[in-house]
């Protein structure tokens, strides 16, 4: 399974308008390669170099129960539960918060979960509800990476 997006190149910085004080919407993204088991994907947008500023790996996005045989998601995804469900991001807002560094260049991690079955967790949960939920049931998983710097 691969994760990657026409906007960046990964490792390459994230275009400005995807970050929290610009446009804030989320970049599109392609998916390939889904595994031939998998029920539904987990997409988390996380910045493990905000650890040191802001004590925590921030969460930007956590969307699940994407359809495995989505192979784009656009620019500006509008999600409703047929399509997808969101969660928290830790600016406290359900749906995407772009990147918004304090202290430099961060680097973006966009993770992308194949899972063996749909999730029964509601809009609006964190992090750790939905990695309870996912424990035992990724199959598959892919990275992709972006730099984005105030």
């Amino acid at each position: 399974m691969e994760l990657s997006s026409p906007a960046f190149r990964d490792g390459d910085p994230i275009p400005r308008q995807y970050g929290y004080t610009a446009a804030n919407v989320n970049p599109p993204l392609e998916i390939s390669d889904a595994p031939s088991g998998a029920e539904s994907l987990v997409l988390v947008v996380d910045d493990p170099d905000a650890l040191e500023p802001a004590g925590k790996v921030w969460r930007h996005w956590l969307v699940w129960n994407v359809n495995p045989t989505r192979k784009r998601i656009p620019e500006d995804w509008s999600t409703d539960t047929a399509t997808a469900v969101e969660g928290e991001n830790d600016y406290g807002e359900v749906g995407y918060g772009g990147p918004n560094p304090p202290d430099g260049e961060h680097t973006y991690r966009f993770r992308l979960f194949a899972l063996d079955t749909d999730l029964d967790v509601p809009a609006g949960a964190t992090l750790d509800d939905l990695e309870r939920a996912m424990e035992g049931h990724v199959i598959e998983e892919a990275t992709y990476e972006g730099t984005y710097a105030p």
